[in-house]
């Protein structure tokens, strides 16, 4: 998926956007090629998906909300997903 991911918090959807603006910016002038950004419209959670390095920057009630670092830790139960037959 990726080798490394950044989770991380602003403290407004105003300094959520500028984070990720500075973020994709530096992304690209260290070379990466491609760096795609999702949300900034509502800057509540930003996605950045540069390849190799995802960064999601949340409001901090948007962070804890989904909790990313429950899901992706070590100790997260595993997840069940049913199947079904069409």
């Amino acid at each position: 998926m990726a080798d490394a991911m950044v989770v991380a918090s602003g403290r407004s959807a105003r300094h959520v956007a500028a984070l990720a603006d500075h973020v994709s910016r530096k992304l690209k002038e260290v070379g990466v090629g491609t760096v795609r950004v999702e949300g900034l419209p509502n800057a509540d959670w930003v996605l950045i998906d540069a390849g190799d390095i995802i960064v999601h920057i949340f409001r901090p009630e948007v962070r804890e909300f989904y909790n990313l670092e429950r899901i992706w830790s070590s100790d997260a139960p595993p997840t069940v997903r049913a199947a079904t037959a069409n």
